[in-house]
């Protein structure tokens, strides 16, 4: 689900290099991550740059993947599509970083948008996949076994075996950095959520990497029946997203948190430009907002049917 875009994210994005100024495209109503065709934002480049003194961009214009540095290696978090590895792999090498250097591949959530390239990564690392319960098997499956695209083989991407299934409060740590591992269940059964501590300008800042606390497309919200929970687990989703102290956040995509605009700032000289603690609260306010609009629409739609379906009353005497 996309969230509106703003008059500032579109002057934000003139004023970023030609390659990353296409905004993210959006599917129609009834259409997954794959439908998205053609010139558009996943097909986009973007600068790779530095967040923090660990972390770094390497995504495109709208799917966000991140290297975090070690002094034991790399860490991958997202992998995007399968055409989007040559352009993962260009940014690395623009930061100095090799693919083989990668030792974890982690992701936000078992989508083809967000995991494709997966199987690549690691044919060519070496790493090892660590997902959350809830996302290993629809992982192995090759989405097959996804909620709301299991039925829908243009959202199928290659199967992974995944090296170890995480929980919810696990910690992946390599090198110096610790990460944990937060179930934010919703967009999928298994969506993750990461945070650690990293420094920026000599400070130590907490970060947050969202998992997808939007909804999917043509998803059933009320009485889902392969996902009876889906109501409660969004939820938790949101609770969780709350209780999170985030100094940074970014996610798997760049509209998450205002990516042109806030690089764009980073560009001109501005090294804290990704710090915004009321940015992710507004995120989260955007987010369940828009679960509860989805959700009352629904409500009213199978309240509508019933009444249709109604047999009419017998006429009086």
């Amino acid at each position: 689900m996309k969230l509106a875009l703003g008059g500032a994210l579109v002057a934000a994005i003139l004023a970023v290099p030609a390659q990353a100024q296409t905004q993210p495209a959006a599917p129609a109503p009834g259409q997954g991550p794959s439908d998205v065709k053609g010139p558009d934002a996943n097909h986009t480049a973007f600068p790779a740059f530095k967040i923090t003194d660990h972390m770094y961009y390497v995504g495109g214009a709208n799917l966000g993947s991140y290297i975090i540095k070690t002094a034991k290696g790399l860490i991958l978090v997202n992998t995007g599509f399968t055409y989007n590895t040559p352009m993962i792999e260009k940014s690395m090498a623009d930061l100095g970083f090799k693919v083989k250097d990668i030792k974890i591949l982690l992701i936000s959530h078992a989508h083809i948008d967000h995991d494709a390239g997966a199987v690549e990564f690691i044919a060519k690392s070496g790493a090892k996949y660590y997902v959350m319960e809830g996302d290993a098997d629809v992982v192995e499956s090759g989405g097959k076994l996804d909620y709301n695209y299991g039925d829908d083989p243009k959202e199928y991407y290659p199967a992974a075996h995944v090296d170890k299934v995480l929980h919810d409060g696990d910690t992946v740590s390599l090198g110096e950095i610790t990460l944990t591992a937060h179930l934010t269940p919703g967009h999928t059964k298994g969506d993750t959520t990461w945070t650690f501590t990293d420094n920026l300008n000599g400070k130590a800042r907490k970060v947050v990497i969202v998992g997808g606390p939007l909804t999917n497309r043509a998803m059933k919200i009320i009485n889902n029946p392969k996902y009876p929970n889906l109501v409660a687990d969004y939820a938790k989703n949101f609770a969780v997203l709350r209780s999170l102290p985030a100094d940074i956040f970014v996610g798997p995509h760049g509209y998450y948190y205002d990516l042109p605009t806030k690089y764009a700032k980073w560009k001109a000289g501005d090294s804290e430009a990704f710090v915004d603690p009321a940015g992710y609260k507004a995120f989260v306010d955007r987010a369940e907002a828009a679960f509860a609009r989805a959700k009352t629409k629904e409500e009213e739609a199978l309240a509508a049917a019933a009444a249709t379906a109604k047999p009419a009353a017998p006429p009086a005497g």
